[in-house]
């Protein structure tokens, strides 16, 4: 747990739903306000569908889940093949739920960090198996590739845009314009679009002056496209202790 004070910071918590907990119970232990505002959605999907087409895939050498929502819904279609996972909250999940982990990067969260483990790099012919949503990057898959292995994705949850109430929509709206929200967080780029798509008016113009906070480099880059101006903050890591200590090392104002 992160020995942050947050100083009474009111903290968009923007995860899902039934992911949103540990991050606003850590916000809420170092001091601070968490709202919860949910713009993603995690869907399973029909599970007869992807039995099906796991049964079309191969048997794979290597089995990589990209994040917890993966292993949550996908965890039954290792196999006999190694374990990898991206981050260590993946990893953990994993273990979880009763399963080894036999590939982690050291110290790394992202698809750049497991590429580059001694085990991604003698790749060449083996059969890799990527456990993740109905859409994602294809960086992971594509380097695999060009390394020579045969990659196949297997696609257990999608992920749609929450759809907020007239209620949730005014209370958000009364809280930020009553300056009670001092720091938005976002785990993704969809998450992003997702908040913009369902924000009212006055919340949008509101996000640019409004200290954004991400593990992402993307989501940073996206939030500088859209607001030239805004002084978005980059944690860390993903880790719930990374994400509280980058609200704390920002004021109410948004300075350092």
């Amino acid at each position: 747990m992160s020995s942050a004070h947050l100083r009474d910071t009111g903290v968009l918590v923007t995860r899902p739903a039934h992911q949103a907990h540990e991050l606003a119970a850590a916000i809420e232990h170092a001091g601070g306000r968490a709202i919860r505002f949910p713009a993603l959605q995690i869907v399973a999907l029909d599970a007869d569908a992807v039995a099906a087409a796991r049964a079309a895939i191969p048997a794979p050498d290597v089995v990589i889940f990209v994040s917890r929502n993966a292993v949550v819904h996908g965890i039954n279609y290792v196999g006999n093949g190694l374990i990898a996972a991206i981050g260590p909250s993946t990893a953990a999940a994993i273990e979880a739920a009763g399963q080894h982990v036999d590939i982690l990067a050291d110290g790394g969260f992202d698809s750049e960090s497991l590429l580059a483990t001694p085990v991604m790099q003698d790749i060449a012919g083996k059969k890799i198996l990527i456990v993740r949503g109905t859409r994602g990057r294809e960086h992971l898959g594509d380097t695999l590739r060009e390394r020579g292995a045969d990659v196949h994705y297997l696609a257990t949850y999608d992920r749609i845009a929450a759809t907020p109430g007239p209620d949730d929509l005014a209370r958000l709206e009364s809280e930020w314009l009553a300056g009670r929200i001092h720091v938005v967080t976002v785990m993704s780029v969809e998450t992003l679009s997702n908040l913009l798509a369902v924000l009212p008016e006055t919340c949008v113009r509101k996000l640019e002056d409004t200290p954004l906070v991400t593990p992402a480099a993307r989501v940073i880059k996206e939030a500088l496209k859209l607001y030239p101006a805004s002084r978005p903050v980059l944690a860390s890591g993903p880790e719930v202790a990374d994400i509280v200590d980058a609200i704390a090392a920002i004021d109410h104002t948004g300075r350092y």
